[in-house]
């Protein structure tokens, strides 16, 4: 397995590892590069010496100073320590619930909590904080929004299977419908749909995919097409 590099937007970088040949994942993080470099997701601890190694070919570790994730899961999370190493400036942000009930215990420095909806400046980069409780799951989750370029971190989000390319332009809703259609990861409720339109309103440019292409261009209409499909499914619930 190897870790590709590729700047999705100015200074952005999808650091990008595909497993399992055939119907496998891609696993992304994502790299914003400005004077407090941020990384979003950890990747597995099994990955980490590829994806650290892919790292180092855009800036010296060291210069990392900000780490954070959507929610505590191994793909999302698991190298984070390994990070903490590589990188004795940084700091891993998350909210509060995450803070709470698992990074002031788990991580090996204390964490810097972010409020819902605080922008963390980067110096040329503004990446935003947005609680999303349950989305796509866990309670603690949460996505950032890169200001600057319009890029919305998406972690499990359209997820869909098999390796694609690095951006894509394409419909990234009807592969990632039959993703949820056989995984049924989401946990779906009633707030499910408007959370993903509350993310809608902040009319990202791109939306960088954890397991699939990043997607550029008009990111309204693929993110309140994925809130309708969750409401039906909802509706569909309620009434069996």
């Amino acid at each position: 397995m190897e870790t590709r590099i590729d700047e999705i937007a100015a200074r952005v970088y999808r650091l990008s590892t595909y497993v399992a040949p055939g119907a496998g994942l891609t696993f992304n993080q994502f790299l914003v590069d400005a004077d407090e470099p941020l990384l979003f997701a950890c990747g597995q601890r099994s990955l980490f010496a590829s994806v650290s190694a892919a790292t180092a070919r855009v800036m010296s570790l060291d210069r990392l100073r900000w780490i954070t994730f959507s929610h505590v899961e191994s793909d999302e999370c698991g190298a984070l320590n390994d990070w903490l190493v590589a990188a004795p400036r940084a700091v891993v942000a998350h909210g509060r619930l995450a803070c709470s009930i698992w990074l002031n215990e788990m991580a090996d420095r204390p964490p810097r909590v972010l409020a819902d909806g605080e922008v963390l400046d980067l110096g040329g980069k503004k990446v935003k904080h947005i609680a999303t409780p349950h989305l796509p799951h866990n309670w603690e989750a949460a996505l950032c929004h890169e200001e600057t370029t319009g890029t919305l971190f998406c972690s499990d989000l359209f997820t869909q299977l098999g390796e694609c390319p690095p951006t894509t332009t394409a419909d990234v809703v009807a592969p990632a419908i039959a993703t949820e259609d056989r995984f049924r990861f989401v946990p779906v409720t009633a707030e499910t749909a408007p959370a993903i339109r509350r993310l809608a309103d902040l009319a990202p440019r791109t939306l960088a995919l954890m397991h699939g292409p990043t997607f550029v261009g008009e990111a309204r209409t693929p993110l309140v097409a994925l809130a309708d499909y969750y409401n039906a499914r909802l509706r569909r619930s309620m009434t069996d």
